[in-house]
Parts: structure tokens; C-alpha cells; sequence
């Protein structure tokens, strides 16, 4: 009886301990887990910081290829060629139709938006050209461009709002000039009319 007794004990501390180590290594995997939602690796953060996002939208589906240009205060250039100047970056280079279609997993998946966009890291003091480049068009009548431009910081505000018609391919118009000061602040803007594609394509050769 004694034997009985002492055998059903020791059964009964095998499966507590083992119920105690399952339970422990459960607590430590999810502290684990926990410890590594929390404290992510900083080489792995990016930067997404931007003052000013500037955006160019044309007909949805429309076939037509329209850039952006835009200039900074120091010259630096910002265009299809060179996505990357200083301070500024073209995130979106948008061919119309061209490239819209993508196949996933043998499935077609479309993007009709036809949308550019051009965002400034950091405010530098002076003045901003930002241009519309007809690139290529397939239609002989106008095609209406929208153009936003935003500052983002420290709340976001508009800086240009408007529409502009391109005539055909080669069209190429000034769509705003905007002028920071030493604060970031917009001192000043206009509409002048200022080339860009021109250096742009004797930068390139």
C-alpha cells in the first residue's frame, strides 16, 4: 500500500514538473518575441522625415507620360534622369500606361494612378522651380496637370494648389517658384516662367 502511495507521488511530481517546465519555456519564448517587437534594430529604421512633398497628378489611365522637374536653391536638379540631388528625391517616376501592369503569382494587378512625386528632406533658405514636362503625348488635345505642393512641417499647410495644360510632347511649364526663408517659412512665390529641361539634358551629355 505504502509502494502504492509513493509511486502515484512520484507520477504526479513527473507530470508537475514537467507541466512547469512546458509553462516556463512558453513565458520565455513569448518574452523573447516581446523583446524583439519592442526593441527593434536601429540599423533597420528608416528615415521617412520630409519637410516638403510635392505632387503632380494627370488623368487616371491616360497613356501620356508627364515628369516633373524641380530645381533647389543650390541647382540641384531633380528629374527623371536623376532621382536623387542633395536634399531632394523623386519618389515616383510615372510613365502613364507604360509598366502599370504588374503579374503576382500569375495574377495581372493594375495601378491606374498616374502620379508623381518629389519630397524635400530638409528646408534649405531659397528658391524652389518646380516644372511640368510634357514627355510624351499621345493625343493632340491639351492635357489638364494638377499640381500640390505642401509643407509638412511643423503641421501640414498648402504652398500651390493648381491646374496647368500641357500641349504635347516637349511641353514644358513653369508650375510654381516658392521661396523659403532662413526659418523654413514660404517668403514668396510666382509663376515666372523658367526652363529647366534644357540644362537638365546638356547636364546629362
Amino acid at each position: 500500500m505504502r509502494h502504492r502511495i509513493f509511486r502515484q507521488n512520484s507520477e504526479q511530481d513527473v507530470f508537475t514538473d514537467l507541466l512547469f517546465n512546458t509553462l516556463l519555456g512558453f513565458a520565455f519564448m513569448f518574452a523573447i518575441a516581446f523583446m524583439l517587437i519592442s526593441t527593434p534594430e536601429k540599423a533597420g529604421d528608416i528615415e521617412s522625415k520630409a519637410e516638403i512633398l510635392i505632387t503632380i497628378r494627370w488623368e487616371d489611365k491616360h497613356p501620356d507620360d508627364v515628369d516633373a522637374l524641380v530645381e533647389d536653391p543650390q541647382g540641384g536638379l531633380v528629374w527623371y534622369h536623376n532621382r536623387d540631388t542633395g536634399l531632394m528625391h523623386l519618389d515616383r517616376d510615372d510613365r502613364g500606361v507604360f509598366a502599370d501592369n504588374i503579374t503576382i503569382n500569375g495574377v495581372k494587378v493594375s495601378n491606374p494612378i498616374n502620379q508623381e512625386t518629389v519630397t524635400v528632406r530638409a528646408a534649405q533658405p531659397g528658391e524652389y522651380v518646380v516644372n511640368l514636362l510634357h514627355y510624351k503625348s499621345n493625343y493632340s488635345e491639351p492635357l489638364p496637370v494638377t499640381v500640390k505642393v505642401e509643407k509638412l512641417n511643423p503641421s501640414v499647410s498648402m504652398v500651390y494648389y493648381g491646374t496647368h495644360q500641357l500641349t504635347g510632347s516637349g511641353d514644358e511649364k513653369t508650375a510654381i517658384r516658392f521661396t523659403l526663408d532662413a526659418q523654413g517659412a514660404v517668403a514668396n512665390t510666382s509663376q515666372r516662367p523658367k526652363k529647366l529641361i534644357t540644362r537638365a539634358t546638356s547636364a546629362k551629355s
